[in-house]
């Protein structure tokens, strides 16, 4: 059986884990689906930080919670089932008030899978108020930057004419340890509005941005657009009228 291996760059703040994907984490394309590519860049940031000292109950004991904002990833080419990749994730310099970390899928050989960007915002967890992220001690702050091949996070235009797409109820499986629906979920709840005709689409591009936390018995309704033009789906999520998330798939 082959050993699975977690390791760091000389800088201690590159961190490498190796993966394969398995038949229950592809989709019916046999590719690595949108929820299981969220699910890893979440799951091995929490990962990297844990292995440094900052685990979420070390965190919360500190006053400190940590939340993703927004991602863009690239799709060079998708992991298929079966494959064997090395995930990579960094912190780059912080802005103000947010956190930024880069996510790399590769090949063994390196060749890029996905290249990724996100921001995270530093919360109090009992006053429920965003931190200045110069107020983080818990680590050096990383102080570099590198150009990256993936479209940055950012404000999402949505259209004015967003037609109806889907809509479910919250259940308690999708909930996480913040007693909301976890980040990584509404990889499937995009996934699983996009129109019949995209649905083996090789897409290239993706933002989501999260505005509120949709939770246990919220109906979450999906609205949706394509822009031919633009080669552009644009998919928006809300609670009671409340925006909940919104996205961008490009193809």
């Amino acid at each position: 059986m082959k050993e699975i291996k977690q390791w760091y760059d000389s800088d201690g703040i590159t961190f490498h884990s190796e993966h394969k994907v398995q038949f229950s984490q592809s989709d019916s394309n046999k590719n690595l689906s949108l929820y299981e590519i969220l699910k890893v860049t979440s799951d091995m940031a929490v990962e990297d930080y844990a292995q440094r000292g900052m685990d979420r109950d070390t965190l919360t004991d500190n006053g400190y919670a940590i939340l993703v904002s927004r991602t863009a990833f690239r799709f060079h080419r998708l992991p298929r089932e079966n494959e064997e990749y090395v995930f990579t994730t960094y912190e780059e310099k912080a802005e103000p008030l947010q956190l930024v970390r880069a996510y790399e899928f590769t090949t063994p050989d390196g060749t890029p899978l996905i290249t990724g960007l996100s921001s995270w915002i530093l919360v109090d967890p009992e006053a429920h108020r965003i931190i200045p992220t110069k107020k983080f001690d818990m680590r050096k702050p990383v102080e570099t930057s590198k150009v990256h091949d993936c479209k940055k996070y950012g404000k999402i235009q949505i259209p004015e004419d967003l037609e109806k797409w889907d809509e479910r109820i919250i259940k308690y499986s999708e909930i996480d340890g913040n007693n909301h629906v976890n980040n990584a979920r509404y990889g499937a709840f995009i996934t699983d509005a996009i129109p019949e005709k995209f649905r083996k689409t090789a897409f290239t591009d993706f933002r989501l941005n999260y505005a509120k936390e949709a939770k246990l018995g919220q109906k979450l309704e999906i609205f949706g657009k394509i822009n031919e033009d633009e080669k552009k789906l644009t998919i928006v999520g809300k609670t009671e009228e409340e925006t909940s998330f919104e996205s961008e798939l490009y193809w």
